[in-house]
């Protein structure tokens, strides 16, 4: 098993940042691509970005490309997505998640293991 911690969510104005945090224990983190998703209300969750085991690749929803980035540290078990530039249809819960696979992240959006979600509220 793997859990998956999500932190640094909040409420802020249109244009500013947040960075998120998705704290991994239970196997080597190194393992497993990682992936953010969101879903806003009344809408299905969506896939925003991956990354891989070793952070070579990194993939990203079109809406929110030179926008965010995703980044991980192995050494911290933690992956991270800087959102910059942010609008209020960024306004979602967030949810970081782990599979071995990356087509499971970016294709089928049914990987292994979810966090429970942070909450990004961004006002106009």
């Amino acid at each position: 098993q793997v859990q998956l911690v999500e932190s640094g969510g909040g409420l802020v104005q249109a244009g500013g940042s947040l960075r998120l945090s998705c704290a991994g224990s239970g196997r080597p983190f190194s393992n497993y691509a990682m992936g953010w998703f969101r879903q806003a209300p009344g809408k299905e969750r969506e896939f925003v970005a991956l990354i891989t085991q070793t952070g070579g690749y990194t993939d990203y929803e079109d809406s929110v490309k030179g926008r965010f980035t995703i980044s991980r540290d192995n050494a911290k078990n933690t992956a991270y997505l800087q959102m910059n530039s942010l609008k209020p249809d960024d306004t979602a819960i967030y949810y970081c998640a782990a599979d071995f696979n990356i087509v499971n992240l970016k294709i089928t959006s049914k990987p292994s293991y979810w966090g429970q979600g942070t909450q990004v509220t961004v006002s106009s």
